[in-house]
């Protein structure tokens, strides 16, 4: 759903990555707690130290997600599902699934972790504010608390409505899969109360806008319409995984792809392909079809026009990995989650140490049409 963002750092194998948009959670929430929950609570201090709370504030939103998300991300290890990584966006976070969950046990406990977490560490810091407040701890670090503690329990709560993709909606589909014995048919209904319950968000920040509080009800509206659109494509995307399941990648791959040569200068690379078949991603081969790696557009970042001509391909490509690059038996539902978990919506299709094509999502969604 979302593109690769940055990484932060790596928890027990698990690959934390950021978002772009994340900044735009990161300053609303660090304003508000600076110009309003802090010099409410905590009235006398300077203008500054407001700002270095609400910094503290969004730390403590960053550790209340990754622990929320790593603990869906332990159970589903736990059953051996693969996660491609927690990402933070806008909206939150999310433990990338490159698959659907094998049975409804897993989907119900898998979900289930987050809300836990979520309460146990609401009560951990209501726990420590509480002490700290019997103890005479200053007014700023017990505000803190409380602030950490009402935001994870926020958190577990509203993750627990029934509306998916939420956890609760998760929950729901679980449940309805385990009596119904149909995924698909469990999907569709969870979803489509994921659905009505991103349109309740929408028709509440627009009634919150004209009550005069136009950035509250602003974010009720893009969460609600986020909820509407997460909804729907998952469910798309769980009919699309049905439908490519057992069909290798080489039956969608388009032959022949547009290759270069490593002595290509950039200039040509720019010119002669870029401008001409507007990809951002080329195989660089020689003899014919001996992959020797790939070049990326984004590669010619902070290289000037004038020095294109005085360097050559094989300066900046690089070997392809796993994000870019399949094999030929590759399943397609497979190099489906690849693309949507990376972003890359061009792999490069090997046969051995041999380029046998290139598959895109456009290829994959022309060939199985909409779900």
């Amino acid at each position: 759903m979302f593109g690769r963002g940055f990484k932060l750092f790596r928890l027990l194998g698990f690959e934390v990555r950021m978002d772009p948009s994340w900044f735009f959670l990161a300053l609303l929430v660090a304003w508000t707690l600076a110009q309003g929950l802090f010099p409410v609570y905590a009235p006398g201090l300077r203008v500054s130290s407001y700002w270095l709370l609400g910094l503290a504030g969004v730390l403590g939103l960053v550790l209340s997600i990754v622990l929320h998300e790593f603990c869906h991300s332990l159970v589903a290890r736990r059953f051996g599902m693969p996660i491609g990584g927690i990402s933070l966006f806008m909206f939150g976070g999310v433990a990338e699934m490159t698959d659907e969950p094998p049975a409804p046990k897993v989907e119900f406990l898998m979900a289930a972790a987050g809300p836990v977490s979520s309460f146990a560490l609401a009560g951990l810091f209501g726990g420590l504010e509480s002490a700290g407040s019997a103890q005479g701890w200053p007014l700023w670090l017990t505000t803190l608390l409380f602030y950490l503690a009402w935001l994870n329990l926020v958190l577990a709560v509203f993750n627990l409505v029934p509306a998916y993709p939420l956890d609760g909606g998760r929950m729901l589909r679980a449940g309805l899969w385990a009596w119904r014995r149909d995924i698909h048919r469990a999907t569709y209904i969870a979803a489509l109360i994921g659905r009505g319950f991103g349109l309740g968000l929408i028709f509440l920040g627009v009634i919150t806008a004209l009550g005069g509080y136009a950035v509250s009800g602003l974010w009720w509206i893009l969460i609600g319409m986020f909820l509407r659109f997460a909804a729907g494509t998952s469910y798309k995307q769980l009919l699309l995984r049905e439908r490519m399941g057992g069909v290798p990648v080489r039956q969608f791959m388009s032959e022949p792809p547009v290759t270069v040569r490593p002595d290509t200068t950039l200039k040509d690379l720019v010119e002669q392909y870029v401008y001409k078949y507007h990809h951002r991603l080329y195989p660089v081969v020689v003899d014919g079809d001996s992959l020797v790696g790939c070049v990326n557009t984004k590669q010619l970042s902070g290289m000037s026009t004038e020095q294109w001509e005085k360097h050559t391909v094989s300066e900046i490509s690089r070997v392809c990995d796993p994000e870019n690059t399949v094999t030929a038996d590759t399943d397609a539902a497979q190099a489906l989650s690849l693309m949507l978990r990376t972003g890359n919506n061009r792999l490069v299709v090997t046969d051995g140490s041999h380029l046998a094509g290139v598959v895109t999502l456009k290829d994959l969604l022309r060939d199985f049409g909409n779900p």
